[in-house]
């Protein structure tokens, strides 16, 4: 095809200036459309009516498709009737106007060109809009000045011209999306540990969901203590340090199992996150870290991680009170910028929606946030995991293990999630319930009662449960995960992988 024409700002007597925009060219392609009904087919999913920079040959090319729509002919005598009370067209010269479009079968040749040319031009258009709205913005200070939230709603604005013009729609041939399946499973094979996916740094986990899928939305949830950010901090490390591995190695971004990771922290500050990651890395306890209780060697093992960690691909925005609009804006630039294969975000009850949502109920506006982040997932086509909080009712049953039903505030997190998790750590309620420490004259049952509670603390001892209660890719299940509180680290258990959860089918 040949290369689309750009045409400048002219200005018209006045002295305003003109936008770019090619009058020409939309004529002869409704001229061909109207020749050869067939183009039709070619044109019309990239090309929509508010294109045209003439009103009238928008009006024009959606009446062609409306016939087209209907299995009818399009031409001058069938869109007729159509126009008989235009007045815009009648400044043309009336339907007659329709007729002096088909007047040259040499357009017929050049209808692509012609489309992609008014496609380009309308974009151009849209791009001059958006610069203007910009400016006129900025100069206005008449209302309260937000520089911030005029760079966001500009990025947002731009995005959607960048989007416009942009692949058009997500259709594939069964060939295309056959091809990105065989990739998918070249990269499992290759992979050695059988994941197609994001690693997640756990074999026992990757083996049950082959990793994190791109353009999934994966819900992290768990009652508070139960070491969320933990494992989603975990997982961060494990992916960056992969991809960073792979890179010395030699393996391109593409066919790593390793991302750069986008890490949005609502709840927890940066700083603190590093904490985290420099005490699973160091081996010092994060408490201790940031009391300052530690040797000289401990600091020399610390000083030793943080260089380690340094051109870490891990990436930590701490803005509190994030808008979904404004993280999508932050993850697309992210992912413009860092490539990064990898979003999570800490927590998404921090999140607000809307203000329109907002000022409707929670229950609405925690749906809008859910269908945000999965739309972000296949947009950006990266895995997002956001952590979730649960409500109060597990507490109030006997078996503290999760359910799909504890999601809290709406089931569109449910609905909207291509996988649910939940951590679940028995030792944090054993070790709640405690009973007295026997001493010397005490009866039998009291020190039979806390030689249980010693027996049970052993037995889930350093031990967690991941639960896999809803996976679109395969079966439901738990894995039994090592966890290390002092560190705040996960790690695979060696005495086995997983098991199925009582009660639900695999």
């Amino acid at each position: 095809m040949a290369e689309p024409l750009r045409f400048p700002l002219e200005a018209d007597p006045s002295g305003a200036p003109v936008l770019p925009h090619n009058v020409e060219a939309e004529a002869a392609l409704l001229g061909a459309l109207m020749i050869d009904n067939r183009l039709v087919e070619d044109v019309q999913l990239k090309l929509r009516p508010d294109h045209f920079h003439e009103p009238a040959h928008g009006r024009i090319y959606e009446s062609i498709l409306k016939l087209a729509e209907r299995n009818m002919i399009a031409n001058p005598v069938t869109l007729r009737p159509m126009f008989e009370g235009d007045q815009a067209l009648k400044d043309l010269g009336g339907p007659a106007y329709l007729a002096q479009l088909t007047g040259s079968g040499a357009a017929l040749i050049g209808a692509r060109d012609f489309a992609a040319q008014i496609y380009d031009l309308a974009l151009l258009r849209a791009l001059i809009g958006v610069g203007r709205e910009m400016v006129e913005k900025a100069v206005d200070t008449s209302e309260s000045v937000d520089p911030k939230g005029q760079i966001e709603a500009a990025e947002v604005a731009l995005y959607r011209v960048a989007e416009e013009g942009g692949e058009q729609g997500s259709v594939k041939s069964f060939g295309q999306a056959t091809r990105m399946a065989v990739e998918a499973a070249e990269k499992a094979l290759n992979s050695g540990g059988h994941v197609s996916g994001v690693t997640t740094g756990l074999d026992s986990v990757n083996a049950k969901m082959g990793g994190l899928h791109n353009s999934d939305l994966l819900i992290l949830a768990g009652r508070p203590g139960m070491g969320k950010t933990s494992l989603a901090t975990n997982m961060a490390y494990n992916a960056a340090r992969r991809l960073v591995r792979d890179q010395e190695d030699g393996i391109p971004p593409e066919k790593s199992i390793g991302a750069a990771v986008a890490f949005f922290s609502l709840e927890m500050s940066a700083d603190q996150l590093a904490t985290r990651i420099l005490a699973e890395q160091s081996g010092i306890s994060s408490e201790n870290l940031r009391m300052g209780k530690i040797s000289q060697a401990d600091f020399r093992n610390l000083a030793r991680a943080a260089q380690d960690l340094e051109h870490l691909p891990l990436y930590i925005d701490d803005t509190p009170g994030l808008t979904i609009a404004a993280l999508r804006t932050r993850a697309r630039r992210l992912k413009r910028q860092r490539g990064i294969g990898l979003i999570i975000v800490d927590y998404l009850q921090l999140l607000t929606g809307s203000a329109k949502a907002a000022g409707e109920n929670r229950v609405q506006e925690i749906s809008e946030i859910s269908r945000g982040l999965k739309t972000l997932a296949k947009e950006l086509a990266v895995p997002v995991m956001a952590l979730s909080q649960l409500s109060r009712q597990v507490e109030s049953r006997e078996d503290k293990r999760p359910q799909l039903s504890d999601l809290r505030e709406s089931g569109s997190i449910e609905q909207d999630a291509d996988i649910v998790l939940f951590v679940f750590r028995e030792e944090y309620y054993v070790a709640a319930r405690e009973p007295k420490k026997p001493v010397d004259g005490d009866d039998a049952k009291v020190w039979e009662q806390h030689d249980q509670w010693s027996r049970d603390m052993e037995r889930v001892f350093g031990t967690c449960e991941l639960l896999v209660a809803k996976q679109r890719h395969g079966a439901t299940g738990r894995v039994r995960l090592k966890f290390e509180a002092k560190i705040t680290k996960f790690s695979d258990l060696a005495e086995d992988n997983y098991s199925s959860i009582p009660g639900v089918d695999d």
